[in-house]
C-alpha cells in the first residue's frame, strides 16, 4: 500500500505531466512557426501535402491554401512568439507540479482561468469533438486543484484551531478577578 502523501499526488503527477507533454508540443510548434518566416506559405502547404501523399489540388489542401493565404510575416511572428511563451507557462506549471509547489498549483488554477473565455469563444465559434475535450479537460483539472487547495487549507486552518499557541502554553494559569 502506497503512503497517503504519495496517494495524494497522483494527480498533480499526472497534470504535471501533461502540462510538460504540452510544453513540448507547443514548443516545437513554435519553432515549426519560425522556421516558416520569409517562406512561401502556400508553397509550405502543398509541400507538407505531398510528403503526406494528399493531392494537392484536393478541397482539404485547398481550403488550408485559403486559410494562410492572408497570413502576413508579422502576424506568423507574433504567433510564434505567443506558443513560446505559452509552452514556457506551460513548462513551468509542469515542473512545479512534479515537484509538488504550492505556487504551481496556484499558478496553474491562475492560468486555467484566465484562458478559460478564450476556450468558450473558440467553441462558440465552431464546436468540435477536440475542444469539448480540451474545456473539459481544462475544467476537470481546475475542479481537482480547487479542492486539493480548499482541502489543503482547511486542514491546516482546523490543524491551527485546535492546536494551542505557544503563547497560550507556555503562560501560567489566568485568575478570575
Amino acid at each position: 500500500m502506497s503512503s497517503p502523501s504519495k496517494q495524494n499526488t497522483w494527480g498533480l503527477r499526472l497534470i504535471g505531466t501533461l502540462k510538460l507533454a504540452t510544453a513540448l508540443m507547443l514548443g516545437a510548434a513554435g519553432f515549426g512557426i519560425f522556421r516558416l518566416l520569409n517562406h512561401d506559405l502556400g508553397d509550405a502547404v502543398e509541400h507538407f501535402a505531398l510528403r503526406l501523399h494528399l493531392d494537392p489540388d484536393s478541397r482539404l489542401v485547398h481550403a488550408v491554401l485559403n486559410r494562410v493565404d492572408g497570413i502576413k510575416q508579422g502576424q506568423l511572428e507574433a504567433l510564434g512568439l505567443g506558443t513560446f511563451f505559452y509552452a514556457l507557462l506551460e513548462l513551468v506549471e509542469g515542473v512545479g507540479l512534479l515537484l509538488r509547489r504550492h505556487w504551481a498549483e496556484y499558478l496553474t488554477i491562475l492560468a486555467t482561468v484566465l484562458l478559460l473565455p478564450l476556450e468558450f469563444y473558440e467553441l462558440a465559434h465552431k464546436v468540435n469533438l477536440f475542444r469539448v475535450l480540451v474545456l473539459l479537460a481544462n475544467l476537470a483539472i481546475l475542479a481537482y486543484l480547487i479542492f486539493k487547495l480548499r482541502h489543503r487549507d482547511g486542514q491546516a486552518t482546523v490543524g491551527e484551531a485546535t492546536a494551542p499557541s505557544h503563547a497560550q502554553a507556555d503562560s501560567p494559569p489566568q485568575k478570575d478577578s
